[in-house]
């Protein structure tokens, strides 16, 4: 009888900059990824998988024209190829920070362009030639797009008009003497996979149970659990005190006069809490962190 040949499932990764933020999360959510600085196509701890780091404006091609079951890239790359795929989830994380990447319009702080109707007849440069086309057709402006390789902020205004480009906080435009007029779009990474994988049972349910352990990586990225010991009088004011993702749970402890008490917050609470708690007569106080949060 011949052996079944066992079912794989070709994941996209976004190489660049998105890369560690990425393999961070997978790491999380579970996965151990390894090799992915010497090779594109790492190895992982789970034999139905296959991962391949590709540039993240590709993936949403390769994963619409089969090549990839699924893969993660950006919401505004999916956009540019107009890749047919279908969208598992949004995963909103970025290169530096949780906010979403935005495509600005940006021109030199000194220049007349104050709106996109300025910008009728003029130059722009840009990486993602169709955001920005689609975007002048909409605002009924005639203007050239020029594809650019990189380092966009250096060809205004000697080489173009204007350009479009990917920022998170704006910092380095600043510095670049450089102003943003209007904004395109916000861009997260989404977890997408071709249709036809999507339709498959079996790759289907391989991809739902990634997306949960990612989205709940994602959601325990900024929280912590909270532990301690306290005497059950004082157990409602400590209640009353913590937040919780629903409520604290609360534990009997062999000694019927006290109680352990453990919750889930955002890290940002604890310096406030942990003072406040000591002062009620919590004792033992444990913070740790947490990798994933699945409601």
């Amino acid at each position: 009888m011949a052996e079944e040949t066992q079912q794989i499932l070709k994941v996209g990764l976004p190489k660049g900059s998105l890369s560690e933020p990425t393999l961070d999360l997978f790491e999380k959510a579970g996965y151990n990824i390894s090799g992915a600085s010497r090779s594109y196509r790492p190895s992982v701890d789970d034999p139905e998988l296959q991962m391949r780091l590709i540039r993240a404006q590709e993936i949403g091609r390769y994963v619409d024209h089969g090549f990839l079951d699924c893969g993660i890239t950006g919401k505004d790359w999916i956009a540019e190829n107009g890749a047919d795929v279908h969208v598992v989830c949004d995963l909103q994380y970025s290169r530096a920070t949780s906010n979403p990447t935005r495509w600005v319009l940006v021109v030199p702080n000194d220049s007349p362009i104050q709106s996109v109707k300025d910008l009728e007849g003029k130059r722009i440069a840009a990486e993602a030639i169709g955001i920005v086309e689609k975007y002048l057709e909409e605002n009924g402006v005639n203007a050239e797009v020029e594809f650019s390789w990189g380092a966009t902020e250096v060809k205004v205004p000697e080489l173009v008009d204007a350009i479009v480009d990917i920022t998170e906080t704006g910092s380095s435009l600043r510095a670049n003497n450089l102003r943003i007029v209007d904004e395109l779009m916000q861009s997260y990474p989404q977890f997408v996979a071709k249709k036809e994988s999507w339709e498959d049972p079996w790759k289907r349910a391989k991809i739902e149970r990634m997306a949960v352990l990612l989205q709940g990586a994602l959601a325990a990225r900024d929280m912590v659990g909270l532990k301690m010991n306290l005497k059950n009088e004082g157990k409602d004011a400590v209640l009353d005190l913590l937040p919780s993702l629903r409520k604290p749970t609360v534990s009997e402890l062999t000694d019927g006069n006290w109680v352990a008490v453990e919750t889930v917050l955002h890290e940002r609470e604890v310096r406030e809490l942990v003072p406040r708690l000591k002062e009620l007569g919590a004792e033992g106080i444990i913070e740790y962190p947490l990798n994933k949060v699945i409601d």
